[in-house]
């Protein structure tokens, strides 16, 4: 899908340099695939505290086989 951006040229020489991909849209591609894993884990971090835990829960005897 074409779409045009107004993009920073500064921001996107950085990126250029520090990430080392070759071309500006495998940069661009880059940068969209960790700001999506980055927030992805900042959510997960979220549930922390928020979550009931079953202290008596033993995961090894709910994976043997009967």
């Amino acid at each position: 899908m074409a779409t045009n951006l107004g993009i920073d040229p500064d921001l996107l020489k950085q990126a250029l340099v520090i990430g080392g991909e070759k071309t500006k849209k495998a940069t661009v591609n880059r940068a969209l695939r960790e700001f999506i894993a980055r927030r992805g884990q900042e959510r997960l971090l979220d549930l922390f505290g928020k979550l009931d835990w079953d202290d008596d829960y033993d995961y090894k005897r709910e994976r043997s086989r009967r």
